[in-house]
């Protein structure tokens, strides 16, 4: 019975880590994403249930409350769609490449 558990606590400590797949984007310009405001540059986030937290290249980590949407088909890649808003684009969705997933904010 032990050995059963801990087979099947492995295969669902496997699968928290396969759904903790991080994606990469690069911004142009400051970018407001939800509630938080990313500065230009690279960021790498990945998506915990209803939030996404990106990673800038100090580490540093902004988080903020997602809409989760499931498409039809896979992505083929990473997409990013934003609207500008004076100065500051704002992130609107973020289709998640090799996945159904689609983040809106």
């Amino acid at each position: 019975m032990k050995k059963v558990l801990s087979i099947t606590a492995f295969a669902l400590f496997s699968l928290t880590m396969l759904s903790a797949k991080t994606y990469d984007i690069t911004l142009v310009a400051p970018t407001k994403a939800g509630s938080v405001q990313l500065k230009p540059g690279h960021y790498s986030f990945r998506v915990d249930g209803s939030t996404v937290t990106f990673k800038d290249e100090s580490s540093k980590t902004y988080s903020t409350p997602v809409k989760i949407e499931t498409g039809d088909k896979k992505y083929d890649e990473t997409k990013v769609q934003a609207t500008k808003d004076g100065d500051t684009d704002r992130l609107e969705d973020i289709e998640l490449g090799g996945s159904k997933t689609k983040l809106g904010f």
